[in-house]
């Protein structure tokens, strides 16, 4: 019988990290060079349509940086690094039939390399993805230089997060803001209307002021979180290892802005998505009670973008931050922009992701044939 994995999932690797075996791809030689397939089964959310989205973004750049040349005498030790991936989510990913990575190697320039992935399940492709790979130091040693600044005084909010963590260790850790299942840790942040400042924790998550709901100012509210990956990165993965788990990290609760910005329900309370209560509170965290009705009938990512501005110094183990803004959505799609700064405020990503959005309809109120 057909499960989730090609091959038998082997134990988890102690010397590695949980995201680290979480993303772990095996090749498949036996079928075509170029091939890979997912090692261990992958996660469904709950009251998801399919896998989570970013473990197969994650699978397909790992899968992709494997087709890399290594540095030689022949390439002139050349490093190459991702630079930006150009994602479509086609179909829903299904977590109890193996992903087959299908990368293509388009072209191996001087300076760029260029990679597609395919990945499928049942011949079917579900996800595809253009990938380019830049050559550390092909710029030259002058260079054009600017980038945005991270928020005023944000770095105080992550201080502020651990040191009420640490005082109140008898406190429920979601209470302060803390989210940590999974393969990696985030601090939520208050939504804020301009960019971070003067944010206080309080052990209630209620104290935080609720954003304003005008819709003249939608476009401004600001999202914020911290999140790191659980554990440390082996060293024996490089940078590449870093860069996979943050693609994984990108995509987590990327759309959701569009709901939390309008204050609007991700599930509707009175359906509460396969028992997983804590999931549901967590989502609908920031909704504001006086529109309690409305709520996402179905939320879905069309395509995710990520430009690596300085692959080199993305630390996933390491605490990040990401801001979350969206300025547009209609015709039941949304918007969302996300930048992520490393603790020392250098912006060393950003994203881009447009998907369906569509708000649960009156039944009542649809006109009758």
């Amino acid at each position: 019988m057909a499960g989730p994995t090609l091959i038998r999932a082997p134990p988890p690797d102690p010397t590695k990290s949980v995201i680290e075996n979480v993303l772990e791809i095996t090749p498949m030689t036996s079928i075509a060079p170029d091939v890979f397939t997912n090692t261990r089964e992958l996660w469904h959310p709950p009251g998801a349509r399919g896998v989570y989205g970013g473990a197969v973004i994650a699978q397909c750049l790992s899968a992709a940086q494997k087709s890399i040349p290594p540095p030689s005498p022949s390439n002139g030790h050349a490093v190459f690094l991702i630079h930006s991936m150009h994602c479509y989510f086609v179909l829903a990913g299904d977590s109890t039939i193996p992903i087959v990575y299908y990368v293509e190697r388009i072209r191996d320039g001087k300076s760029f390399i260029t990679r597609t992935v395919q990945a499928r399940q049942k011949g079917k492709c579900i996800f595809t993805t253009t990938l380019s790979f830049v050559r550390e130091g092909s710029a030259g040693q002058e260079t054009i230089n600017h980038g945005w600044d991270m928020p005023k005084d944000v770095l105080a909010t992550l201080d502020q997060a651990l040191a009420e963590k640490a005082k109140n260790s008898d406190t429920d850790a979601e209470a302060l803001g803390f989210l940590d299942s999974g393969p990696f840790q985030t601090i939520r942040l208050p939504i804020e209307n301009s960019r971070f400042f003067h944010i206080t924790f309080s052990s209630q998550r209620s104290s935080h002021a609720r954003p304003s709901d005008t819709s003249s100012d939608i476009h401004t509210k600001k999202i914020g979180q911290w999140v790191k990956a659980r554990g440390r990165i082996a060293s024996t993965g490089g940078p590449q290892s870093h860069l996979s788990a943050v693609a994984y990290m990108s995509d987590s609760d990327f759309l959701g802005t569009v709901a939390r910005v309008h204050n609007i329900r991700k599930f509707p309370s009175s359906e509460p998505k396969r028992g997983d209560k804590s999931m549901e509170e967590e989502e609908n965290s920031d909704v504001d009670s006086r529109n309690p009705r409305a709520s996402v009938g179905i939320m879905v990512s069309l395509d995710h973008t990520i430009y690596f501005h300085r692959p080199r110094e993305i630390k996933a183990d390491e605490w990040l931050l990401s801001e979350n803004e969206s300025p547009w959505s209609g015709d039941g799609r949304g918007l969302v922009f996300q930048r992520i700064w490393n603790k020392q405020g250098v912006l060393v990503a950003s994203c881009v992701q447009e998907g369906l959005v569509r708000l649960k309809q009156d039944e009542a109120a649809r006109p009758k044939l």
